[in-house]
């Protein structure tokens, strides 16, 4: 059998990563020589007579061949030791948070995710969490908000929506002093593809598998990636075990072919995002434009250092009010109004409409994931909009 992750895997770590993107994990099927795997929807497997598991398998929640391909392939792509495939992004943070105890102190960026402050402070409400938000583009505010009892500093770079970016080798370093502390970046908007948060020294990655990594707006999914062993990824790994937010077989093998495309799926991305980022910034009805690839955003030099390209999202407020940027948005005709990102369709969203009454996002902004459509179709769509 050709394993390409056992038989080859100290040739596929020289290779380059659009190599290992479509090979990283698989192997030829033994038992009739398919190069794509197959599909395995049993819920259970077959012991010895002894009683073992000798396949390594012994039911589905606890283990599937799908999921192991995908999790090898994604600690391959992220340079990690081990990676958890879970149902959905939030279900890994879900996780991490079911790990730790009560009156741990958890450090977050002040323009986190809307979901997961919404996890913190609903979801686990009573189970007697500190939280701190601070603005995470400012090592110093970081370091200062820092606390004895300090379990978890989580990051997000490029932020949502705000596109802001955080160094991530200082706040590695910090939280490297602190020693109890443990660090977990959501990579989601960056990919493996354009950026490597285990190697600035961040202990564990996070993405949600839904957007770039499967890239087609067909599966749900989240992936928590380690570089070196620790007790929040041992514990997340209980909860996923006994809690069941486990992927199904389906969900992985589509979310691995996806894979398959993605380094050349994130440079197309990226390049239309350039060129919509510099379009919008020339337009006179448009008030600011959030991409970390234009030279005037605030974390731009940090980004080009630790980052190989700026992605395929970006924000712009345009002049005026909620009501400007509704309106903006309903004239798209290319462009689909939907949430979520990372596929090939265009999508344009008004955020605070989406996070509610609490939201810290500007009402005249809209969030854009720019798609695999031609650039010029897209800047094309978006000025008759704007008008």
């Amino acid at each position: 059998m050709r394993d390409f992750t056992q038989r080859s895997h100290a040739t596929l770590a020289l290779m380059k990563i659009e190599t290992r993107a479509v090979h990283a994990g698989r192997h030829v099927d033994p038992a009739t020589g398919a190069v794509s795997p197959p599909i395995h929807l049993s819920t259970t497997f077959e012991r010895s007579p002894e009683g073992s598991y000798p396949r390594g398998f012994s039911y589905s929640r606890d283990g599937n061949p799908n999921r192991l391909m995908l999790q090898q392939c994604l600690a391959d792509l992220e340079g990690g030791k081990e990676a958890l495939m879970f149902a959905s992004g939030l279900a890994v943070a879900t996780a991490l948070l079911q790990g730790l105890e009560p009156g741990d102190h958890i450090l977050a960026p002040d323009d986190v995710y809307w979901a997961l402050r919404e996890v913190i402070g609903g979801v686990f409400g009573k189970f007697g969490f500190e939280t701190t938000y601070v603005d995470m583009t400012r090592p110093d505010d970081l370091r200062a908000a820092l606390r004895p009892n300090t379990r978890l500093i989580w990051v997000e770079t490029p932020s949502n929506p705000l596109m802001k970016i955080t160094d991530l080798a200082a706040i590695a370093e910090i939280a490297r002093r602190h020693k109890n502390a443990i660090t977990v970046c959501d990579g989601t908007f960056a990919t493996p593809i354009l950026q490597q948060p285990l190697d600035c020294g961040i202990d564990m990655v996070t993405h949600s598998t839904t957007k770039y990594l499967s890239g087609h707006s067909d599966v749900v999914g989240g992936v928590l990636i380690a570089r070196h062993e620790n007790y929040l990824f041992e514990r997340a790994r209980r909860a996923q075990t006994y809690g069941g937010a486990v992927p199904s077989p389906f969900d992985c093998w589509l979310t691995l072919r996806g894979i398959e495309t993605l380094p050349y799926r994130m440079r197309a991305h990226t390049e239309h995002a350039q060129r919509l980022a510099l379009h919008l910034r020339s337009h006179l009805k448009v008030e600011a434009v959030h991409y970390p690839g234009l030279p005037n955003h605030p974390g731009h030099a940090v980004a080009a250092r630790q980052m190989s390209g700026f992605g395929g999202m970006l924000s712009f407020q345009v002049r005026g009010d909620r009501e400007a940027a509704m309106a903006v948005a309903a004239r798209c005709r290319l462009f689909l109004r939907a949430t979520s990102l990372g596929g090939p369709h265009s999508l344009i969203e008004h955020r605070a409409s989406i996070e509610g009454p609490r939201t810290r996002t500007p009402q005249n902004l809209l969030r854009v994931s720019v798609g695999l459509e031609h650039p010029d179709d897209l800047i094309a769509d978006l000025s008759q909009a704007i008008g």
